[in-house]
């Protein structure tokens, strides 16, 4: 039986054309989360694209708290409490546990 993250990168690969990583979820998560439509954006613009998901992610565990969004429409979160030490292997498993929650919660898988 296929994993919930089989399934997803499964779909995600349908969807998109091709092979995804976390790091290509994440980002495509950010623009979702941005609600603005396509454009190219410049390398600053893309880290906080992915930091968006990442609070997104995160939200729901308690690490993070939705304050608004900004003049430009950039929304923006407050470190709610601080993330324990996980090593790059548990790091890994949580961003895809937290990937794969959203994705549950938006009722893509």
């Amino acid at each position: 039986m296929a994993s919930d993250w089989d399934i997803l990168q499964e779909k995600l690969k349908l969807r998109f054309d091709g092979e995804m990583d976390v790091d290509a979820i994440l980002f495509t998560i950010g623009l979702q989360e941005l609600a603005k439509p396509y454009r190219k954006y410049k390398k600053d613009e893309k880290l906080e694209i992915m930091h968006i998901a990442i609070c997104t992610l995160l939200e729901p565990y308690g690490f993070y708290e939705f304050v608004g969004k900004d003049e430009e429409d950039w929304p923006h979160w407050q470190l709610k409490e601080n993330l324990p030490f996980l090593d790059a292997k548990q790091q890994n498993k949580f961003i895809i546990d937290s990937i794969i929650d959203y994705f549950k919660r938006e009722e893509y898988i």
